[in-house]
């Protein structure tokens, strides 16, 4: 009798890590005292050691090297399985199935690495429910009173900044003095935010920024390196909330709003006027547009109370954002829409606007603060 051979399932153990990973996801959402509990514990373990070691190369990105290296790898994987292909025609069917299942695996490992590098990370509880602000409805009033708050502390920073020939903000520091200061800024915020501590290194510039802006994308969290990267080609101001912003996703809060809102937080406790410039603009623009939506009227009263240098720096914004107004900026800007609803950000990019929220608790909580004083 011919002897049954069992199929060999070797190869197809690697997929096994997809299901795995949707599994994790699940229970994440489910649970989110389990996701908190692994963003607090291993996460924190696998993101300081994970960071560490892409600093074998200190200030280059390896993740953006890894995605131009993946381009040409791929291309030749492709060419490679056609000529395959078309060379053994007696087993085309065997060599259409090893190439599935390779790409099956390597789609499995990534979800994996994923899921286990940032993914869970979404479902935990909010910032807010662990630092104690109170998310509530707000008043139009409110809303005006902190938007003019802002405005008044922009103009009042813009004096001590530094400006280029055109009177435009540019850093004082190099870009890898900012990156040094932006671990400082955050290392003092998680003095009041314990959560927000971390070892870590970083951010680390972008090579080919301009391509980035190009999809008008700012920084880039690359989670299978754990490296915060971060566009320099970005009009100067912008840049140490930017990287306060990615070292927000490096230390384990993946929610956009959030990220800002850390941001923010990290740059008004830092001791440089730029940091403190940087967070107060991001927290002033968000505002305005809320405002803006509100009360049209109030919010161009505020931006006409405006210092000439703060009013400069924003036409500056707008002129080089307004360069990038493309087909590929909208195909990019779709993208990340869907990859923020698939992590349960169900507004999409307009999750971005609900910093003001925090803005508010935050804004709220230091009136209460300075009320109990002075009684």
């Amino acid at each position: 009798m011919k002897r049954l051979r069992l199929p060999n399932l070797r190869p197809w153990i690697p997929v096994l890590f997809l299901p795995l990973s949707l599994l994790l996801l699940m229970f994440s959402r489910a649970v989110p005292s389990f996701a908190e509990w692994y963003a607090t514990g291993p996460y924190r373990w696998l993101s300081h050691w994970g960071n560490l070691l892409s600093f074998c190369i200190p200030y280059s990105s390896i993740g953006e090297m890894l995605v131009l290296a993946a381009i040409p790898v791929c291309l030749g994987y492709l060419i490679y399985f056609f000529i395959q292909w078309r060379k053994h025609r007696e087993s085309r069917r065997e060599t259409l199935c090893r190439f599935f299942r390779n790409a099956l695996c390597a789609i499995s490992l990534l979800a994996f690495l994923f899921t286990i590098c940032c993914g869970i990370n979404y479902s935990r509880y909010t910032f807010a429910q662990t630092s104690g602000l109170r998310i509530q409805p707000s008043s139009k009033e409110e809303l005006q009173e902190l938007c003019q708050s802002l405005a008044g502390d922009v103009t009042a920073l813009r004096q001590q900044v530094q400006t280029d020939a055109n009177g435009i903000t540019t850093l004082d520091a190099s870009v890898n003095g900012t990156a040094k200061q932006a671990r400082s800024a955050m290392r003092a915020a998680s003095a009041d935010y314990p959560l927000l501590d971390g070892t870590y290194l970083g951010p680390k510039p972008v090579f080919f920024s301009r391509a980035l802006s190009a999809c008008q994308i700012t920084g880039i969290f690359f989670p299978f390196t754990f490296e915060a990267n971060v566009n320099i080609d970005i009009p100067d101001y912008s840049i140490p909330s930017t990287m306060c912003h990615e070292l927000a996703h490096l230390s384990g809060f993946m929610r956009e709003d959030e990220a800002n809102f850390i941001a923010y937080l990290a740059c008004i406790h830092s001791e440089s006027a730029e940091f403190q410039y940087s967070g107060k603009m991001l927290a002033y623009i968000y505002v305005f547009n809320a405002l803006f939506a509100e009360d049209p009227q109030a919010a161009q009263e505020i931006s006409a109370s405006l210092g000439e240098g703060v009013r400069m720096d924003l036409n500056a914004n707008n002129a080089y954002w307004d360069q990038f107004e493309s087909p590929v900026a909208e195909v990019a800007n779709q993208v990340n829409n869907a990859y923020l609803k698939a992590n349960r950000q169900q507004d999409g990019v307009r999750s971005y606007g609900r910093v003001v929220d925090l803005l508010l608790a935050e804004h709220r909580a230091k009136q209460e603060a300075t009320s109990l004083q002075t009684s």
